[in-house]
C-alpha cells in the first residue's frame, strides 16, 4: 500500500510571501521546489520559539526583528570546512599576493575580504594559509575581513570553535599548532588568529552594504551565487565590482563563472586556478 504524500505546512501564498522574505534579506532564491527544506525550518523556529502553530509564527515575524535574524540563519547555514578549493589559496600565496605586493611599498595595506564568510573556516583558512605559504605575511599589513547575512554565523566565527568535521581537511600539524582543546572535544583557535580577523554583517545584494566596507584587493565568494537567480547574481557582480580595487582579483566558487554576468571582469588563467579581475 503506498503512503500519501504529507499535506504541506504552508499554502502556496504563504510559501511565496516567505519565500520573498528570504529573497529580500538574502538575495537566495526559494519557492516550491524548495518547499520541504523550507517547511522543516520553519516547523523547527516554530517549536523553538514557543509560538504554537505557523500562522502565530509568521505573524510575529512581521515585527520581531531577531525572529527575523534567527530564520535567515536557519534557512542559510551551509556546510563548510577548513581549507576547502586549496588551489585558490595555492594561488593567493602563489600569484595573486606577489602581484599585489609588486606595486606597494612594505607596511602598506592589503585588504582579503571573505564574502559569504559562514562560521569563519574560509577567512581563518585563508590567515593560516598566509601564514604558511606566503613569505612576505608580515611585510606588510595584511587584512582578512569576513562578512555574512547570518548574525549568529558571525557570532559563531567571533567565538571560533569548530568540530572534527571542520578541520578534517587540516593536516594535524596546523591543528596542533593554531588550535587549542575546547569544550566537548572541540577545538577554538588561537586567540592571535581569532583577532587577525575581523567579522562584519553584509548582504551582497544590498549595495550601501557592500559599500561600508570599501575596497578590497582580493575577494573570496564561493558557492553562493550558484543559489541567486539571475537578478541577484547580476546585482551581486556589480556590487563585488564595486568592492574590488582596479587590479583587485575576485575567487568564485569551481562551479561558478563571472563571463555572463558582468563583462568588466577579465578571467585570468594561472597555474593554480582561474580568478577574475577587475579591469
Amino acid at each position: 500500500m503506498s503512503i500519501p504524500p504529507l499535506a504541506p505546512i504552508l499554502t502556496a501564498e504563504e510559501l511565496r510571501s516567505f519565500s520573498a522574505f528570504l529573497y529580500e534579506r538574502t538575495g537566495m532564491t526559494f519557492g516550491e521546489t524548495k518547499r520541504y527544506y523550507i517547511e522543516r525550518r520553519l516547523l523547527d523556529r516554530v517549536n523553538r520559539s514557543g509560538a504554537g502553530t505557523v500562522v502565530a509564527y509568521l505573524a510575529r515575524l512581521r515585527h520581531d526583528s531577531a525572529e527575523q535574524e534567527r530564520i535567515v540563519s536557519a534557512c542559510t547555514v551551509n556546510e563548510t570546512y577548513f581549507f576547502r578549493e586549496t588551489q585558490q589559496l595555492q594561488a593567493l600565496s602563489n600569484a595573486l599576493l606577489p602581484k599585489i605586493a609588486n606595486s606597494r611599498e612594505p607596511g602598506d595595506r592589503i585588504r582579503i575580504w571573505s564574502v559569504p564568510c559562514s562560521t569563519g573556516e574560509e577567512p581563518y583558512s585563508i590567515a593560516i594559509w598566509l601564514l604558511e605559504n606566503w613569505p612576505l605575511v608580515d611585510a606588510y599589513n595584511v587584512e582578512i575581513v569576513g562578512s555574512d547575512v547570518d548574525l549568529q554565523a558571525l557570532a559563531a566565527a567571533r567565538e571560533g570553535r569548530f568540530g572534527s568535521r571542520a578541520l578534517s581537511r587540516l593536516p594535524e600539524k596546523l591543528v596542533s599548532d593554531y588550535f587549542e582543546p575546547a569544550a566537548r572535544g572541540a577545538k577554538r583557535i588561537i586567540g592571535d588568529l581569532r583577532e587577525s580577523v575581523t567579522f562584519t554583517a553584509a548582504n551582497l545584494v544590498d549595495a550601501a552594504s557592500i559599500r561600508s566596507h570599501g575596497r578590497f584587493d582580493v575577494i573570496f565568494c564561493r558557492n553562493v551565487l550558484i543559489y541567486f537567480d539571475n537578478a541577484s547574481r547580476a546585482l551581486a557582480a556589480h556590487n563585488l565590482h564595486d568592492a574590488l580595487t582596479p587590479g583587485g582579483y575576485l575567487c568564485l566558487g569551481h562551479s561558478e563563472s563571472m563571463g555572463r554576468l558582468d563583462g568588466r571582469f577579465a578571467a585570468v588563467r594561472m597555474d593554480d586556478a582561474t580568478v577574475y579581475q577587475r579591469a
